[in-house]
C-alpha cells in the first residue's frame, strides 16, 4: 500500500528482527495513519529534496519488537511516528545536513532529527520523527 509517492506501508513496518523472532509487527489502523503522515510530511519531502532513494531501516515497532531491539520505552517508533533512514548516493552526513537545512528553511517540521551513533564524521543512521507537543525540530547528536 502506497503511503506517499515513494514510500509504502510495507517498508515502514518491515523488520528482519521481527521476521527472525516470529514477531507480528503489522500496524493497527491508527498506526497506519501515523505512518502515512510520517511518509507524507517528513520522508517524502526529504526524498524530494535529496533526489535519490532513501532506505528506511526501522519504522514502526510493536512493543515486542521494540523490546527485542532494546528501543526506548518512549520511542516514537512505537506509534509509527519515527523512522531511521540511510542513503546510498552520498554520505549519511550529507543527508543529515540536507535535512537540517530543510528544517532551518521551514520546508519541513520534525519532532527530532538525530545523528545516531557512528562518529563525528558519519552517523550510523539518521532518525527522523513527526513533531509532537513536547518535541519540535529538536536536533541531537548521539555518538558511541
Amino acid at each position: 500500500m502506497k503511503l506517499s509517492e515513494n514510500f509504502t506501508l510495507e517498508e515502514l513496518y518491515a523488520s528482519s528482527t521481527a521476521a527472525r523472532k516470529g514477531i507480528d509487527n503489522y500496524p493497527s489502523p491508527i498506526v497506519q495513519q501515523n505512518l502515512q503522515m510520517l511518509a507524507k510530511k517528513v520522508l517524502q519531502p526529504i526524498r524530494n529534496a535529496y533526489g535519490h532513494p532513501i532506505k528506511v531501516t526501522s519504522g514502526y515497532r510493536c512493543a515486542a519488537l521494540n523490546k527485542a531491539v532494546n528501543g526506548s520505552k518512549t520511542s516514537q517508533h512505537l506509534t509509527g511516528c519515527a523512522a531511521d533512514i540511510k542513503c546510498t548516493h552520498t554520505s549519511k552526513a550529507y543527508l543529515f545536513r540536507l535535512i537540517l537545512r530543510l528544517i532551518r528553511e521551514k520546508k519541513i517540521v520534525v519532532g527530532q532529527l538525530i545523528w545516531e551513533y557512528g562518529n563525528v564524521d558519519e552517523p550510523s543512521w539518521i532518525h527522523v520523527s513527526l513533531p509532537m507537543a513536547t518535541k519540535k525540530n529538536q536536533v541531537l547528536y548521539l555518538y558511541k
